[in-house]
């Protein structure tokens, strides 16, 4: 029995650490960013507290001639005179003692200790990087998977430990600097909000939320624990991601770092009249916070295309960029493959609605859908929207080799994708665009000819959608491609049939990957209804309007006279009236 319990407890601790090896291993670039980021703020904070004139982990400004001694403080080190403090400390010297007036020669032996560079304040420093490892926790459980919503990029979290180490190092170097050493002087050279616009811009609200929140906790230490610089730091932050929220356009952002400017100076006012601070010589630091909110927006549009570039991220601009229709690629998609080029503006338009409505981002939704057929290019006469009436490729080989053709579409449309290195969540709408669905008209008919044949080969190889952008592309993709067969497609028909294929979706497991409620569904379907209920909504028909086949008739019974009108087309009146 107890060979069994051991057995069973080596099974679970083998098992253990076979997850931590895994999780070590899945995560090594992360673990090593965090070590790097860790040691280089560690050596920040080094250098900032060996800098600090502090005695003891308290600041020497918090003593004075004549004061009563609050603590006892002794000597560590002996220190000989020299001739800037030409006093003389002995080890063990008690300095000042708790309950006693500070002398003068007991002051300038403080002064002493604080100024010299042999005396480290290792209690600060130790405080201060278990204050640092604290940040470091909340910051993995700010950015974990179910916290974020998403899966962070190792891209993401490089940037942001760059931006933070930029941030805690510039707020050390003010303090120590006589220009911004002050409370209200050191957010000037601080660019938080630099930082927080291309995060915002690059990787979303959220993370820029989060990265608001740990910045500011950084500026609080790093600037000895004043509260203004990291209060200012968090409302300025909060205020640049809110404030870039709905831009579109390049321009925009001088627009936004105006606002910004303007926004500056208000909270340094309101912080002012709240902390009873003094109201002189406000115009050079009204100066400088507005130049530090005007600069941060202009900086940030500079480096935005680099970084978009060299990061390969969605941000709203490139997305912008890539909707552009007259792009080669989408001119040559409307000029060979004209058929999908309007199938893909069909489900462009459903996406993006529906995103809109269960409040997804519809930008992506609608790049996404632009773009999510572009592997059909290369064999467009294989799929149904791009044939000739009574022209079937696919009549003249077997089901196996069609549904070869049908799927290849998109592993042809990855590779295209990442050929022209498109953001990460447009390649997976393209891949997951048909999730592990079933090819269901080439398995029918396959099935006629051999009943044993499996689904497996007959379904795409991809991975259902895994995010609410790229599932809203796949109902959008087959709603539009089965509306297009119904007959007589009313409102009340369309809402039954689409409600049938949404069903179908869920029944066959292709949304179980995705974060869509039930109630996203309805919304989705609602959407879908009202729109393609907009688009084949019947027509009246006018008065004067003719079949084409009868038309075509009328002109075959004249076609005698209209020979006859083309023979006297180039005469004149007077050489018909000679002729007769």
């Amino acid at each position: 029995m107890n060979n069994k319990m051991n057995n069973t407890e080596k099974k679970k601790k083998f098992h253990l650490g076979k997850i931590i090896v895994q999780f070590i291993t899945e995560k090594r670039l992360f673990i090593i960013l965090l070590v790097v980021g860790l040691c280089a703020v560690s050596g920040l904070c080094f250098f900032n507290v060996a800098t600090r004139e502090t005695v003891a982990s308290f600041s020497i400004d918090e003593f004075e001639i004549g004061m009563i001694a609050d603590r006892n403080i002794i000597a560590d080190k002996s220190l000989p005179p020299d001739i800037d403090n030409p006093v003389a400390i002995e080890q063990g010297e008690k300095i000042i003692k708790k309950g006693f007036p500070i002398t003068e020669e007991g002051f300038n032996k403080l002064k002493k200790i604080a100024e010299s560079p042999i005396y480290m304040d290792y209690r600060a420093f130790a405080n201060s990087i278990l204050y640092l490892l604290l940040l470091a926790v909340i910051w993995c459980l700010l950015y974990a998977s179910p916290t974020l919503g998403r899966t962070i990029e190792f891209k993401e979290a490089l940037i942001e430990v760059i931006f933070f180490l930029l941030t805690y190092g510039l707020a050390i170097y003010g303090r120590k600097s006589p220009v911004f050493a002050a409370s209200y002087y050191l957010p000037i050279i601080l660019p938080s909000a630099f930082c927080i616009f291309l995060v915002a811009i690059l990787f979303g609200q959220l993370s820029a939320y989060f990265f608001a929140f740990l910045l500011a906790l950084g500026v609080f230490n790093a600037s000895n624990y004043d509260i203004i610089p990291a209060l200012f730091t968090l409302v300025t932050s909060i205020a640049a991601t809110r404030i870039v929220r709905n831009i579109y356009r390049r321009i925009d952002m001088v627009f936004v770092s105006l606002l910004l400017s303007v926004m500056n100076v208000v909270f340094v006012v309101l912080v002012k009249v709240m902390f009873n601070s003094d109201l002189t010589e406000l115009l050079p630091l009204f100066a400088g916070l507005a130049f530090n909110g005007f600069i941060s927006g202009i900086l940030a549009l500079g480096f935005l295309t680099p970084l978009e570039l060299l990061l390969n991220t969605a941000s709203v601009f490139r997305l912008m960029d890539l909707s552009d229709l007259n792009n080669p690629l989408m001119r040559r998609m409307l000029l060979t493959a004209s058929g999908t080029y309007n199938h893909s503006m069909m489900v462009a338009t459903l996406a993006e609605n529906a995103c809109r409505v269960i409040g997804a981002n519809p930008l992506v939704a609608r790049v996404g859908a632009y773009y999510h057929d572009i592997g059909k290019m290369d064999q467009a006469e294989y799929f149904v929207e791009n044939q000739q009436t009574g022209i079937n490729k696919h009549n003249d080989i077997n089901p196996s080799l069609s549904v070869s053709v049908i799927r290849s579409h998109v592993k042809k449309g990855v590779e295209k994708a990442v050929q022209m290195r498109l953001p990460k969540q447009i390649v997976d709408i393209i891949s997951e665009h048909h999730g592990n669905s079933l090819i269901a008209y080439f398995y029918g008919e396959a099935k006629k000819k051999d009943p044993s044949v499996a689904p497996e080969d007959f379904s795409y190889t991809g991975t259902p959608p895994t995010t609410k952008e790229s599932a809203v592309v796949m109902l959008a993709d087959t709603v539009e491609a089965a509306c297009r067969t119904l007959e007589n497609p009313t409102m009340p028909r369309l809402d039954k049939f689409i409600q049938q294929l949404l069903n179908g979706k869920v029944e066959h497991h292709q949304l179980d990957n995705c974060p869509l409620t039930f109630r996203d569904i309805t919304l989705i379907k609602e959407s879908f209804v009202q729109l393609l209920g907009g688009y084949y909504h019947n027509r009246i028909e006018y008065p004067d309007q003719k079949d084409p086949d009868t038309v075509k008739s009328e002109k075959n019974d004249h076609a005698d006279a209209d020979k006859e009108e083309d023979t006297l087309g180039d005469k004149t009146m007077e050489e018909v009236r000679n002729n007769v």
